[in-house]
Order: structure tokens, then sequence, then C-alpha cells
């Protein structure tokens, strides 16, 4: 038995807090949820932490995905923030590349929203690298000390980027600059482009140092207000949080890397969903993730999630590696609104708080669970299993006057329309990261989770023809599951920008060799023995001339021809073609990993087939299979057994999830109680 036999992991999402808890003694899971707190975030944690009652001091590893960092840009809610930078550029940031957002490309009267640095918080000093990263003049200390008391004094600045001019080349002027400041301003925040992203592009490079300046201050008082109450109610583990790109860092190096967390939310679940996906032997799986406020899709292939190294926060890119995930502003909370006659759901969303109208918090505009109480899909008495009631007379009236007046219908029409509008917004995210990029949805399982998930994958999966979808147990807390199963990972990058035939091969040994101390470094600065460090290397590469490139993974031995050949399997594979250009390396990754223990899925033994016992009730709800209001058989998840199988129109209610199976559709529970929905073959 080990000293702290608990692992826990706590999810914040944009309505509820999922908090997950593994004994690793028996292998058994616990899960509760807790009402997000926008206004003071950590007492959301720490109330699902509560509701789960888990002694803290036997808990030896906590795992946290936070959008906090997301929120404090979206809601402008950072430190006020300074760009230090070379002299005659210090409007890199705000000019940005100029162009336009590709939603707005025919709308002549875009604006840019508020830069989150005004001019007057730029400053330049005397001090150049030229593309070589050869000192062409020397860095003037009086300008950087002059530059920093402006910024600190005369304009309050609280946190500074400091981002010269090819400076991955060599980070000497950076980090002489940050001494400089140090010493006058102690207090002062500082963001080093070189401590966060090692890579070419001055304009992205920069914006992913002002981002990382701009949440720092609030993100650190975040960890450091959880970490206290964490220590209050007697834990004594390791805090971890989850990475935008999978894996986890600690606490400690996550608040000197907060814009590494911006998406680490959505990363728990494709975490999840990769194991499971190597567990459950399906080579190809899509991610459906539906929470409180966007759903979320990602691909998955031989147990590997599609990976990018470039993000976006609002139009500020972010030279950060993260999964591939498209997300709308669609949710369970997304708000469902009229505009000039047409129906349409988000990307506003109630929220927290107030919430749906069934809610009963205040909420006046409905959203996508109003709908779904309307059209019968959830049980007012069982909601959070019982924990919290619906309002549905409420949900009703809400959509009546709002949606179903104005528009004509009864109630249950408007409800429904809801859904079919959700549905074609869900197609359309769906098609873009498999039908664009060359992949056939028809040949993927469906992995359905979070909150509403459940809700709407069969329909999307009748709608594209996919034939399966996969309910794991829980899936609104599923997220929180999938960080349980996150390794500690720390990723580094140097820009090459050669030609493949071009540069030596004990040259980029040597800089690979370089890249893998500092993660073995980091590694074992997170704790991970550096006997057990595992390291993984990558090339980005495109054919000389070309904008965009490909990520080739590479083995400890270089080859030019390996390297050519691995290229044209996956440019073969994404474009459908190759050619006989030359190469170019732009640059090479190396991720550190420190693997960590899985939790095991278990197998339970086959029951008698008949999920009669499991039945609670029938219930008149909408069936889309054929468009009208049915009876509906309704399940209680925790009752099913392995080999039980039943069709629809059917409701399996877990309490924090619903199931909802239309005519034309079979469930069939596996050997590790999750639900397999496949199309009946008269359907």
């Amino acid at each position: 038995m080990t000293r702290r036999p608990i692992r826990l992991a706590v999810d914040i999402g944009g309505t509820f807090v999922d908090a997950m808890e593994l004994d690793t003694r028996t292998n058994r899971v616990r899960f509760r949820k807790a009402s997000t707190t926008p206004a003071r975030p950590a007492d959301g944690v720490l109330a699902a932490i509560a509701a789960l009652g888990t002694d803290l001091s036997e808990v030896e590893l906590f795992t946290h995905g936070t959008t906090l960092g997301l929120n404090a840009v979206l809601e402008r809610r950072g430190g006020r923030t300074g760009i230090i930078t070379n002299e005659g550029f210090r409007d890199i940031f705000l000019i940005g590349r100029g162009n336009v957002p590709s939603d707005h490309m025919y709308d002549f009267q875009y604006q840019r929203p508020p830069s989150l640095v005004q001019r007057r918080f730029t400053a330049g000093v005397r001090g150049r690298l030229d593309h070589r990263g050869r000192v062409v003049e020397e860095l003037d200390p009086d300008s950087v000390r002059t530059a920093a008391r402006t910024l600190v004094v005369d304009h309050q600045v609280t946190s500074i980027a400091i981002c010269f001019l090819h400076s991955f080349l060599d980070p000497t002027h950076e980090r002489e600059a940050a001494r400089l400041i140090r010493e006058e301003f102690p207090d002062v925040s500082l963001s080093l482009s070189t401590d966060i992203v090692r890579e070419y592009r001055e304009y992205e490079r920069t914006s992913t140092t002002v981002l990382e300046a701009y949440i720092r201050p609030i993100f650190e008082r975040y960890v450091d207000e959880l970490e206290s109450g964490l220590a209050e109610r007697g834990f004594a583990g390791q805090f971890l949080i989850m990475r935008s790109g999978g894996g986890s860092m600690t606490s400690a190096v996550a608040k000197t890397s907060p814009t590494h967390t911006v998406l680490s939310g959505p990363a728990g679940g494709i975490v999840g969903a990769a194991y499971l996906a190597s567990e459950l032997g399906r080579e190809r799986l899509l991610t459906f993730d539906i929470g409180g406020t966007s759903l979320d899709a990602c691909v998955i292939e031989n147990g590997t999630a599609v990976a990018a190294y470039e993000a976006q926060l609002e139009h500020f890119p972010l030279l950060i590696p993260t999964y591939d995930i498209r997300t709308i502003g669609a949710g369970g909370g997304s708000i469902a609104w009229l505009d000039r006659g047409l129906l349409k759901v988000g990307p506003q969303s109630a929220g927290a708080d107030p919430g749906p109208v069934c809610y009963g918090r205040g909420g006046t505009r409905p959203t996508v669970t109003d709908a779904a109480v309307v059209l019968g899909y959830m049980d007012p008495d069982r909601f959070l299993a019982g924990t919290m009631g619906l309002h549905d007379t409420a949900a009703r009236a809400a959509i009546d006057e709002q949606l179903a007046g104005p528009l004509g219908l009864d109630a249950t029409a408007a409800a429904a329309g809801v859904f079919d509008v959700l549905l074609a917004r869900t197609v359309g995210a769906v098609r873009q990261i498999t039908v664009e990029r060359g992949h056939d949805p028809r040949h993927f399982s469906l992995l359905a989770f979070g909150g509403a998930g459940p809700l709407l994958a069969p329909l999307l999966a009748r709608e594209m023809g996919i034939g399966e979808v996969v309910v794991p147990f829980a899936p609104s807390g599923f997220s929180a599951w999938g960080m349980l199963s996150a390794d500690i990972v720390n990723d580094f990058s140097r820009t090459v920008m050669a030609g493949l035939d071009e540069v030596g091969l004990d040259e980029l040994e040597a800089l690979f060799k370089g890249v893998e101390a500092e993660a073995v470094a980091s590694l074992v600065a997170q704790g991970v023995p550096a006997d057990q460090a595992v390291l993984e290397r990558q090339f980005e590469v495109r054919y000389l001339g070309q904008e965009h490139s490909l990520m080739v993974t590479v083995g400890s031995t270089l080859d030019r021809d390996a390297v050519r050949a691995a290229f044209d399997e996956v440019h073969r594979a994404r474009y459908g073609h190759i050619m006989d250009n030359p190469l170019q390396l732009l640059n090479l990754r190396v991720r550190g990993i420190g693997r960590t223990t899985r939790p095991e899925l278990g197998t339970h033994p086959r029951g008698d087939g008949d999920p009669a016992r499991a039945l609670l009730t029938h219930r008149d709800a909408y069936d889309f299979g054929s468009r009208a209001v049915v009876p509906f058989a309704v399940y209680d998840r925790a009752a099913l057994e392995p080999g039980d199988t039943f069709t629809g129109p059917a409701l399996v209610d877990e309490g924090t999830s619903t199931t909802v199976v239309p005519s034309g559709q079979r469930v069939t529970v596996d050997d590790h109680r999750y639900l397999l929905v496949t199309l009946e073959e008269s359907a």
C-alpha cells in the first residue's frame, strides 16, 4: 500500500467544476460536480473536492485543468502589461500581420478588438542582433533602465514582456535586460521570449510573450490561492496542472509558463481519449466534448491525437504545442436567440451565473439545456443525481415566449429547432477536422463526453454516417478522468531554417543533444528521475518555398532518406500527392516525457443480457428519428451490465448526464460498461 493512495483530478468548465477521485488500492473511481465560481475560481475547486469528501492528506497527486488564463484574456482581466523590444520595432505587436480574420473577410467596417497593450506601454532599447544571431549593436544598459522606469514608474506596469529581434538564436541580450530590470524593480513580473519559445517569426513570438506576461500575475495569484487552500485542508502531495498540448507540469513550472495552460481543460479529455483509443482498440476516434459553454472536437489516429504548434487566442497567435481541436461556442449553456427571424444558438452562453433558465438562478434567456428539458430528455427531479432540481415550467415559458411565439411554433417544435441548429453547427465543426483534412468520418468511432455530449452524439452519428458512438462511464467528468492518466511533459524547440540536403547531420545531432539536455533537466526539476525520462524527436519540414509545414518523427539516428520518406508519407496522407522538390527543415522539437501510472479501465462480468433490471420508467420525449413526441424507455446507467442491449427511443440517465438514443439506433453495453450506440441495419 502506498503512503498516499488517492489521486485526484479537477477540471473547471464554464458551468460546473468536475472532481474525480481514484483510489489506487482498488482502482475505484468516484465523481462529483460543483458550480463554477467565476469571481473566485478556487472556491469552486475546493467545493467540488468537499463534495467528494476526499481526505486530502491521503492524496498523492492532484492534477488540475483550468481555463483561467483563457478567460483572463477574453475578459481583459490580466495584469497591466508593457513591452520592451529593440529600438525602432516597438509596434511589432500592434501591427501584427495586418490580416483580416477569415470570418470578417468581406466586412469593410471590421475593426480589431482593443490590444492587450497600449502603445504608450511599449518601449524600444538600443541593442541588436542580426538574422544569424551575431551582435550588430551591443545592448545599452542605460536605455534598458530608462525604459523600465518609464513603464513601471510612469505607467504603473506590473508585468513586462521582453522580446528582441532574432533572440531565439542567442538569448544573451534578453537575459541581460531582465537582470538589469530585476536589480531596480524586483517585484515586477518579467516574461522573456527565449524562456517561452526559441523559434523564428517575430510577431508570433512577441504575441506569445505578451500573452504570458498578461496572464502571469492573475495566474500566479490563483495558483497560490489554490495551493494555500489545499494545504489548509491537509494536502501535501504533488500538484500538477495540465498543458494545452497534453501532459502536465508542476504548479511551480505552470506559474512561470501560464500560456501553456490556456487550453488545459479540453486537453484532459484528449489525453483520456487517446488512452481509451489504445485500450479499446479503436484506431480512429473522434472526440466530441460538449460542456456548458463550448463544443470541442479532435481527431485521434493510432492512439495519438493530432497536434499543432500554433494556437489562436482571440486574434493573438500563440507558439505553444496544443492539440488540434476545433472549438465552437455551442454547449449546454449556449443561448438560443432570434436574429431577424432566424433561430441561432450561441456563441453567447449563460455560463454558471446565472445559468440556464431551468436552474432557477435568475437566468432569463433560453439555452440548449432548457430545450433539452422541454424535449423531455432531462428529469427535473434527477438532475445531478437529485441534488439540484430543475424548473421545467420556467424553461418552457422562456422558450415559448422568446422563440416559439415569434416563430409561430409550439414550445416543443421550437426546442427541437434549437437542437437542429446546434446539430448543423456541430456537423460543420466536425467536417473541418475530418473531411477538410482528408479524413472520412464514417471510418471513425465517436467518443461522446462532457455533460451534453451524449445528448447530441447519436444524432450527429446518424447525420454524418458514423457507425459507432462510445459513451464512457461518467461522461461529464471524462476530462477530469483523462487528467488522471496524464504524463509529466515539457516541449522544447529550436529554429533550424536550412535545407535538408545542406545542413550537416552532426550539427543537427549536436543541436538535438543540447535540447534534450534541457528537456531532461526540466523533468528532473519536476521529480522525474533522469533515467526514466522519455525523449521524442521531431522535425518540422516543408517543401522549399512552401508556406505550411508538417511534423515528422525521427529516431535516435538521423538519416536524410528516412526523413524524406517520412515526410512523403505524411504529405501523401494529408494532401494526396508528393513532389520531388527539395525539403527545408524549419524547427526541430523535443518532447520530454515522465510516465505516470494510468488508471485501469477494469472489466465487469457479463449479465443476463436483459436490461429490464435497469428500466426506471417510460417518459414522453421528442424522437428525432420520427420527428414526434413518443414514449421513451428510461434506463438507470448504474444498473446496466455488460451484454445488455436495447433499441431506441431510449434515455440512459446517470444523474450527471443523459444519453439520448433516437429510434433506429441500438445500444450495447461492453465489458467496461461503456455504451456503444450503433445504427440498426433497418435504419
